[in-house]
């Protein structure tokens, strides 16, 4: 939790409370059903909290934005961003059902109104969004098509609509391949090592996408 509040020494008592029944109802949950590596559980607050509060750094997001989660696992990013922005509308996805049970699990015992868990995949999710984000699922070519047609062309943010995509590694031949597939989709990356000095971000970053 020290380095949470580390990098978001604004966060509320109650965000601050929340923040810190992550790690005892992870490890319970991960006793039962196993939703996080064995060793990551010991770096929850780096390895998946920081990391999935990386998006947070890049951009805020505006009361009411509406943000889909795609293959959320566990609860990542999505738990600790619903966390970290209580007035936004949180949609996790994850078409393995027993991972989804653990987010409903979770968010239920932080109080989080703000988050509905789905067991689906995200073709199948009804409605529009502001942001997609998510962590590593698949390459980026393949993500983009699940999700193009799931983000509103209204905006109401900073950032113009659009993803918020936490991968890490050589980005050159996938971001290649992805403007190929997608020449009017414009990207950016976001490395997160400018934000947070851990060894772990390195070679992380938030790719941003956004059509024009």
């Amino acid at each position: 939790m020290e380095l949470i509040s580390k990098y978001f020494p604004s966060v509320t008592p109650q965000q601050r409370q929340q923040l810190e029944q992550l790690l005892p109802l992870y490890e319970d949950w991960n006793s039962k059903i196993n939703v996080i590596s064995r060793k990551d559980i010991e770096q929850l607050y780096e390895r998946h909290i920081l990391h999935s509060l990386g998006i947070a750094k890049v951009t805020g997001f505006a009361p009411g934005t509406r943000i889909l989660d795609v293959g959320t696992g566990g609860g990542f990013p999505g738990i600790p961003l619903a966390i970290m922005f209580p007035d936004c509308e949180f949609t996790l996805v994850d078409s393995i059902g027993k991972k989804i049970k653990v987010v409903q699990e979770v968010a239920a015992a932080l109080g989080l109104k703000n988050v509905t868990a789905i067991n689906t995949r995200a073709e199948n999710v009804p409605g529009k969004f502001d942001f997609v984000v998510s962590r590593a699922v698949t390459r980026l070519s393949p993500f983009y098509g699940w999700i193009k047609g799931k983000i509103d062309a209204k905006n109401n943010n900073v950032f113009p609509n659009g993803v918020l995509y936490l991968k890490g590694g050589d980005l050159s031949d996938e971001l290649n391949e992805f403007q190929a597939a997608y020449p009017k989709v414009l990207y950016k990356l976001w490395p997160l090592d400018t934000f947070f000095e851990e060894d772990f971000f390195d070679t992380k970053a938030v790719v941003q996408l956004w059509k024009v």
